[in-house]
C-alpha cells in the first residue's frame, strides 16, 4: 500500500511526465516549421530573431528530454500501484508496447531533425559570422 502523499506525487509526476512528452514533440516541430520558413531568408535581424528562438525553443526541450527520463522512473516504479487498469487486465499490455513504440519514433524522430537543424544553425552562424 502506498502512502497517499507519495501516491499524489507519483500522480503528479506523471502528469508532468505526459505534458513533457508532448513539449518535447511541440518544441520540435515549432523549430522545424519556424526553420522551413527561414530558409532563403538572409537579413541579419531575423536571423538573429530565428537564433534567439532557436536557442531558448532547445532549452525548454532539453528540460522536456530530461524530465521524460528523470520522471520516467518513478512512473515505471509505481505503475502496478496507481496506473495498472485491472478492468483491462493483460490485454493493455499491448497498448502500452504501442504507445512506447509510438514515443520512441516521436523522441527519436524529433532528436533526428534537431540533430539536422543544429547542423545547419552551425552553418548559419557561421556564416553571418556570429
Amino acid at each position: 500500500m502506498i502512502d497517499p502523499t507519495l501516491g499524489v506525487f507519483i500522480l503528479m509526476n506523471n502528469y508532468f511526465h505526459d505534458v513533457a512528452t508532448a513539449l518535447l514533440l511541440a518544441t520540435s516541430v515549432c523549430v522545424w516549421i519556424l526553420h522551413t520558413k527561414f530558409k532563403g531568408i538572409t537579413d541579419q535581424a531575423t536571423t538573429k530573431y530565428f537564433l534567439s528562438v532557436y536557442a531558448a525553443t532547445t532549452k525548454l526541450a532539453r528540460f522536456a528530454l530530461w524530465w521524460v527520463l528523470l520522471a520516467g522512473v518513478p512512473r515505471i516504479w509505481f505503475y502496478m500501484d496507481l496506473e495498472w487498469a485491472h478492468a483491462a487486465g493483460k490485454g493493455q499490455i499491448p497498448a502500452i508496447i504501442v504507445k512506447h513504440i509510438l514515443m520512441f519514433l516521436i523522441v527519436g524522430t524529433g532528436g533526428h531533425m534537431w540533430i539536422r537543424l543544429n547542423k545547419e544553425v552551425k552553418r548559419i552562424r557561421a556564416a553571418q559570422g556570429l
